[in-house]
């Protein structure tokens, strides 16, 4: 069943991608990625991952807009105009097919919040009925996150560090 919002929602972050995409100046693009990472963000609120929603918003709409700002200030005007070629006819054909296949391909995917659906059926009831036993925690998301697939966590936090220093690395001034 498909909401009122789902549809506009869905235009807002098609215009806003292709927005950032054929915009010829660069602090245009970064406004219309913020608005994209926003609009991505409502999303996954919407799809029942607040916790995803809420990292996007302020990593991607908050956090990565400001560090683009940041570095399009200490840049010369003449340098934020983007020059690239057009398009080949290659490109032209290929990822509209793509995109095509891949809602093709959509269709066979669980219908949303089906109980019967494979991740609700192999994993998630141990994970449900066992957690507390092999965790003494509480809450299902900390212990899947910290006990279950602690390890893919830390290398998630090591990413994100990593970024961060890299991007304070490129901001820092040279005294």
């Amino acid at each position: 069943m498909i909401f009122s919002f789902e549809i506009p929602l869905l235009l807002l972050l098609l215009v806003t991608a292709a927005g950032a995409i054929l915009v010829k100046d660069l602090m245009s693009a970064v406004l219309l990625l913020g608005s994209y990472s926003f609009f991505l963000s409502l999303v996954w609120a919407w799809l029942g991952a607040v916790d995803v929603a809420f990292v996007e918003a302020v990593v991607g709409a908050g956090l990565g807009t400001v560090l683009f700002l940041l570095t399009l200030f200490g840049t010369a005007p003449k340098d934020t105009r983007l020059r690239r070629p057009p398009p080949s006819l290659a490109t032209l054909i290929v990822f509209p097919l793509l995109g095509v296949l891949l809602l093709y391909a959509a269709d066979d995917l669980p219908e949303f919040g089906n109980p019967k659906s494979p991740a609700s059926v192999h994993i998630s009831p141990t994970y449900i009925e066992q957690s507390y036993q092999d965790t003494r925690t509480p809450n299902v998301v900390t212990a899947v996150l910290m006990d279950y697939r602690s390890l893919d966590t830390m290398g998630e936090t090591v990413v994100i560090f990593t970024a961060g220093i890299a991007c304070a690395l490129l901001l820092r001034r040279n005294s």
